[in-house]
């Protein structure tokens, strides 16, 4: 049972064939699929899946906290069921493709009273920006 599974199944969440296929597909490290793809992909394996389903279960794992939303600017949404470590993400400029990273010195990352503007701070998001080694492989053929 992949980690996502267990901290589901953990929650009670009922799994019914077409959540499981949903949760089975964002199984894995460095997973930041989009709605689009996660529905595609479990179409491959439970045919009768609708795009609504997959939503649906997409929403209800992300308000239960155990799968986070990723915005990447002028990108589509992507989900990420690694939520069981803090992490930052690095994204190549060219194709997208995005890793999870664990900067050093990110535990200290914090904003002081005086800086906070009042804000309750909720969480924080870095994003690296890069270009990843099969773009970098390609500029050069």
């Amino acid at each position: 049972m992949s980690n996502l599974l267990h901290r589901l199944a953990t929650r009670g969440w009922q799994m019914t064939p077409q959540r499981r296929v949903i949760a089975e597909v964002l199984a894995g490290d460095h997973v930041h699929l989009t709605a689009d793809e996660i529905h595609a992909q479990a179409i491959a394996k439970l045919p009768e899946i609708s795009r609504a389903t997959a939503y649906k279960a997409l929403t209800e794992m992300v308000a239960l906290g155990e799968v986070a939303v990723v915005n990447v600017e002028g990108r589509a949404r992507r989900y990420d069921p690694n939520v069981d470590r803090a992490h930052q993400h690095l994204v190549c400029e060219r194709c997208g493709l995005i890793r999870d990273i664990h900067p050093a010195g990110q535990e200290g990352l914090a904003l002081g009273p005086s800086s906070g503007f009042g804000f309750k701070l909720t969480g924080v998001d870095v994003v690296f920006r890069g270009i990843c080694p099969d773009c970098s492989a390609a500029a050069t053929l």
